[in-house]
């Protein structure tokens, strides 16, 4: 089987399956609790928020482990929510768990503004200045777009803010681009990133809120006062262990390098017929968009997966959804984005898989449309 849905979720590193065993069922212990066994655990715990720091760029700042990117974006937002005249900030391309919170925030009396994308898929510039003031409390953006690759200019967003809504935090959902493309927080200049382990080969279940200061937020759920009181519940110990591991396996920029040249090789094989549209939005080279005129991207999702290849049909939180929403603010027309699939590598695949893929996929579509005549 050729997996081409890599953005939805990975396969974890048979390196993490070792240490989330170890941690599992050797230094199974409750880091809260007094013991030795406890305390050594607590601190193998404070080891991985160092390495998630560096890996972030942060010269300081705190992480706070969580149940993955969902809860993560849950906390960034509610947490940062205040009473008075405040006013938030997202974008019509934001992965469900930030579109949704957005939505039950305006729902709940709060002022939400949200800006468009532009033909680049990216964040219409236009649109931010305008709807940024004084009275901005938070801006949340996504780095890479999950349908498209597209990558926001977060250093440009915080610039603008900084001179239109310089009280603002500004909230990152890096989760297809942490691990995957080469950023800093420092550089950036953002107050929060969520990610979660499962999109570079960790376990599913597990990741975490980088925040530049602890009183950025408030908790969204109460309990024993673990991960600094902003997020109770025992900690996933083995699978925090494991994310580390993949952390520490990960060469961003070799495997950048390694997906730039498996991307071209797979289109350049599904370039023999002409027929099929690659939507490229010259981001992230781990994702792009293919559009099948005449044939539905489910019913194309469906043949190839019997011919041995998966793709997908963009966020897996939302994929049973007519539609796509991202592609649809871009301005794509409705008969092209029903017949579009993503498909998104990882930097461990070969040139053979993506190739043979490539022509699989091309030998199907026109199988799919000689039916259809």
């Amino acid at each position: 089987m050729i997996f081409l849905d890599n953005a939805g979720t990975t396969r974890m590193f048979e390196e993490c399956v070792k240490t989330y065993s170890h941690y599992a069922c050797e230094e199974f212990y409750n880091p809260s609790a007094v013991s030795r066994k406890s305390a050594h655990v607590y601190s193998a715990l404070d080891e991985v928020r160092r390495v998630v720091l560096r890996k972030l760029g942060a010269v300081k700042g705190n992480i706070i482990f969580t149940g993955g990117a969902t809860e993560s974006n849950n906390l960034a937002i509610k947490g940062a929510v205040r009473n008075g005249d405040y006013e938030y900030i997202f974008s019509n391309g934001e992965h469900p768990s930030v579109y949704n919170v957005a939505k039950s925030l305006l729902l709940a009396g709060r002022k939400v503004k949200f800006v468009g994308l532009n033909e680049k898929g990216t964040v219409n510039f236009d649109e931010l200045k305008e709807a940024l003031s004084e009275k901005t409390r938070l801006i949340s953006l996504m780095l890479v777009s999950n349908e498209t690759g597209a990558i926001n200019d977060i250093k440009k967003v915080v610039a603008l803010k900084n001179e239109l809504a310089p009280k603002a935090l500004v909230h990152v959902d890096a989760v297809q681009g942490f691990m995957k493309i080469p950023f800093s927080v420092e550089d950036l200049g953002v107050d929060m990133v969520s990610f979660s382990a499962h999109k570079f080969h960790g376990p599913k279940g597990v990741g975490g809120l980088y925040l530049k200061s602890l009183t950025l937020v408030k908790n969204i759920v109460d309990g024993g006062g673990q991960e600094y009181g902003l997020r109770s519940g025992t900690e996933n110990v083995p699978a925090i262990m494991a994310l580390k591991t993949a952390l520490e396996k990960i060469d961003v920029k070799e495997n950048l390098k390694n997906v730039t040249k498996l991307k071209e090789v797979f289109n350049k094989a599904v370039r023999a017929d002409e027929r099929i549209k690659i939507l490229d939005f010259h981001g992230s080279p781990y994702i792009e968009v293919l559009v099948f005129p005449g044939v539905k991207g489910e019913t194309m999702l469906h043949a190839l997966e019997e011919k041995g290849v998966i793709v997908g049909l963009g966020s897996a939180c939302s994929a049973k959804k007519a539609g796509n929403r991202i592609l649809e603010n871009i301005g794509y027309n409705k008969e092209d984005i029903l017949s579009s699939c993503r498909i998104s590598f990882n930097a461990y695949m070969t040139e053979s898989e993506v190739r043979e893929a490539g022509e699989k996929i091309v030998e199907t579509y026109g199988k799919m449309l000689q039916k259809l005549k």
